[in-house]
Order: structure tokens, then C-alpha cells, then sequence
């Protein structure tokens, strides 16, 4: 938004939100010259109170009221007049780590940890995507016979995610008649055959894979790997109903004056509980709003798409594995948010988990 402010305007405006921000009532001019100190007359704020209502950045909400930031107004401050805190990144950095770091933790574990210490230290609703499936490396494939011409394929992600499949050996009749230990012996290779083809690929370079360039003494094979393969990348993707959200801090965001209309909270725990598809490439997609820092993007109140969120703020940033985004941290509150706290906790977030992947 290109709007160009004097310095008097910008510290109005700036002081406008803060105020708005810590008591959610209207603000005027008077207020203004007693709790920021400014230095000028009530009536020289009162002047740039109208500048900037014209603009469009402050509106009256009752005729005889002060005023308050309209979302054009929250980005202004948002991408001119603050910096994130960088005394709160550390702190949630290293409450991270201290209370996350385990030799054998699991990364759903590692996330729910994530969601609760964010929710806590943030005071909004915090919401971690699970990993994109299909950009999860595999780190290790075995074939195990489980009964005569059965076999079971169990596959190892990077992130130790496993998951088996079942499937019926072609030529069935044949191997049949082989001994117990040549068909293990068999299977074996044909692991190592697998591991050498696709330790390293994600979900999605396996399914564009063409299995009919298998080496010669695996084409018969190729049929069969190819379904089975096919198998493993469904039982990869989230289910209908599965979580693919973790989020926590519901019920103390729920306090604040903003939510005190039942109508407005029940379509928004409607869409945090029921309707996650719609919310999920919201949070993982980076839309083209303006961004801070190194991945973090804010969307204020209109700015969201989403019907139930327009008149919250929603701050997110992707967590990598290496080079890659695979998910996202974000907060979820009123737009009357403490911008700078909620940027710097979802960036130090988000820094964490990526090095925990990494």
C-alpha cells in the first residue's frame, strides 16, 4: 500500500494501534497526548486523527467515539512502523529446545510440543500443518514374505514414518515351488534393488517413475513394483477425515472481546474442527501480500480469504526439511493482535522446526 505519511502521522497512527491493542476501546486525541507523551496539543492530533481517517487507515466506529485501526491501517503499522521483537524469538527458541530436545522424540510429538508452547506464549490460536506427504523422502524399503506368494513391502520415511502394504508375487504358480529360502533370498535382492532406486526420492519423484526401464533381471517385476509403489504413495496421503492441522490455544484466543458473538465463534471452530481442507492450503501456501523477515507472511482481517478468518489476523511461516517447505507454523487472533510478539514467536518457530528436520 503506497501511502505516504508525515513523521507526526506515523507516530499517531502507531500510537492509535498500541492503544487499540492493549485496551480494545476507541482512542482520542486527549488519550493520545497523556499516554505517549507526544509533545503536541490534542488538537494537532485531533488533525492528523483526520488525515489519517480520510486515508482510510483509522475509522470511527460510533459518531461521538475515538477511533480505531481498520486493517488498512494494521498494515501500515505492520509494514512500516515495527520491528519483530527479537528478545522473544530467543526466549521461544530456547524454551523450544529445552523442553523439545530428546533422543528419541517422534515429529508428531515434536509438533504438538511446538503448537502448545506457541499457544501458550502467544495468546492466539496456533496452528502447525503435519508434513506434506509427498515431499517426505524415503529412507528405507524391505519386502518380507508372510505367507506362499504374499508378500508385505514396509517403507521408512525420512521423518520415520512407516507404513506396509500387502500384495499378491506375480507368477504365483512358480514361486510356489521355491524353496523357503531362495524366495527370501529373492526378496532380499530385490530390496536392495528397490533401496538403490529409491532411497533418497520423495513420494512424488516415485510416481512419475517408469517401471517399465527396470534393469532386465527385475522386469518381470515391473508390473508388480509399479502397483505396489502405487500403493505406498496412497497409504501416504491424508485421509478424508485425518488431522493434518495440530492446533491448540482455542479456547483462551476465545476470550477476547472480538469473539463475543456465538454466531462468529461457531463458524469458526466450525472451520478449525470440520474443515480443515479449506484451511490448510491457506496457512502452507505463501499467498502475494507482503512478507517480513526471511518466510513470514501476514494477512489482516479482509486480506483472508476464508469467510469465518476475515476478521482475524493470520501470521504463518513455512518450516523446512533442507531446502524444501514441507509445512507451517502460524498464530490465528483478533486483528487488535501484538504484531511484533506474534511475528517473532511464528518465525522462531518455524527457524526450530526446521532445524530439527534438518
Amino acid at each position: 500500500m503506497q501511502i505516504h505519511l508525515t513523521d507526526r502521522q506515523q507516530q499517531v497512527l502507531w500510537a492509535t494501534v498500541r492503544h487499540y491493542i492493549a485496551t480494545a476501546e476507541p482512542v482520542g486525541s486527549k488519550a493520545l497526548v497523556d499516554e505517549y507523551n507526544l509533545s503536541v496539543s490534542p488538537a494537532t492530533i485531533r488533525n492528523a486523527m483526520g488525515v489519517l481517517e480520510k486515508a482510510g487507515l483509522l475509522y470511527q466506529p460510533h459518531t461521538s467515539a475515538g477511533r480505531v485501526p481498520s486493517d488498512s491501517g494494521y498494515r501500515i503499522y505492520v509494514d512500516q512502523l515495527i520491528t519483530p521483537s527479537e528478545p522473544l524469538a530467543r526466549q521461544v527458541e530456547q524454551l523450544l529446545q529445552d523442553r523439545l530436545q530428546q533422543k528419541n522424540w517422534s515429529l508428531e510429538a515434536l509438533l504438538q510440543g511446538a503448537a502448545q508452547i506457541l499457544a501458550t506464549i502467544s495468546g492466539y490460536i496456533t496452528l502447525i500443518t503435519m508434513p506434506q506427504s509427498r515431499t517426505n523422502k524415503l529412507r528405507h524399503l524391505q519386502l518380507v514374505q508372510i505367507e506362499t506368494g504374499r508378500v508385505m513391502l514396509i517403507v521408512v520415511t525420512e521423518h520415520y514414518e512407516t507404513q506396509s502394504v500387502l500384495m499378491q508375487l506375480p507368477h504365483t504358480e512358480d514361486k510356489a515351488q521355491l524353496d523357503q529360502e531362495i524366495l527370501d533370498r529373492e526378496l532380499q535382492i530385490l530390496s536392495n534393488f528397490l533401496n538403490s532406486q529409491l532411497r533418497g526420492k520423495s513420494l512424488s519423484e516415485i510416481a512419475s517413475l517408469d517401471w517399465t526401464q527396470v534393469d532386465r533381471e527385475f522386469q518381470q517385476y515391473a508390473e508388480f513394483l509399479k502397483n505396489l509403489l502405487a500403493e505406498v504413495i496412497l497409504r501416504f496421503q491424508p485421509s478424508a477425515g485425518g488431522t493434518q492441522i495440530l492446533i491448540r490455544g482455542v479456547s483462551e484466543v476465545l476470550r477476547q472481546p472480538e469473539f463475543s458473538e456465538l454466531q462468529q465463534v461457531q463458524t469458526l471452530i466450525h472451520l478449525l474442527e470440520e474443515e480443515q481442507e479449506q484451511l490448510w492450503p491457506v496457512i502452507f501456501e505463501s499467498p502475494a501480500t507482503k512478507k517480513l523477515g526471511k518466510r513470514v507472511t501476514v494477512r489482516i482481517g479482509a486480506e483472508n480469504t476464508l469467510e469465518p478468518i476475515r476478521t482475524c489476523t493470520l501470521i504463518s511461516a513455512t518450516y523446512r526439511q533442507g531446502a524444501m517447505p514441507v509445512g507451517s507454523v502460524g498464530v490465528l487472533g483478533p486483528t487488535r493482535m501484538v504484531y511484533e510478539n506474534a511475528i517473532a514467536v511464528v518465525e522462531a518457530a518455524a527457524d526450530y522446526l526446521s532445524e530439527a528436520l534438518s
